[in-house]
């Protein structure tokens, strides 16, 4: 198995005894979606559909789910999204989770820390 960066989709009653790679299945029914992880690991990744946990959105042709799929629990600790079928890989996670992207950080800091705060 190899890293994915596409998937295609499937609607399905029931989740198939057998997970084909690059395949994200999906069961309206259940509300929930499965598919082995994109990093290539094998592992069976389960995506529930509710306010706390993944929505899902379909356009007709394509899938897209949010939040990020985060791994943590797996070995591969591999953190992506799926947006219209093409996996967005992410900074992995390592024992402390993602961590921010420092030059963007400073960036963030150094723009906050010039605004003038308004008093009343």
């Amino acid at each position: 198995m190899r890293r994915r960066d596409t998937v295609s989709h499937e609607f399905v009653r029931t989740t198939p005894e057998h997970l084909a790679d690059g395949v994200l299945y999906v069961s309206v029914s259940f509300a929930t979606a499965i598919h082995r992880c994109c990093c290539g690991c094998g592992s069976e990744v389960v995506t529930p559909f509710s306010p706390s946990d993944w929505e899902m959105s379909y356009d007709g042709e394509s899938i897209s789910l949010s939040p990020s799929i985060g791994n943590k629990g797996l070995q591969c600790q591999s953190h992506y999204f799926i947006r219209r079928n093409r996996v967005v890989w992410l900074p992995s996670f390592g024992r402390d989770g993602p961590r921010p992207h420092r030059s963007l950080w400073r960036q963030l800091v150094s723009r906050l820390s010039s605004v003038r705060w308004r008093r009343r």
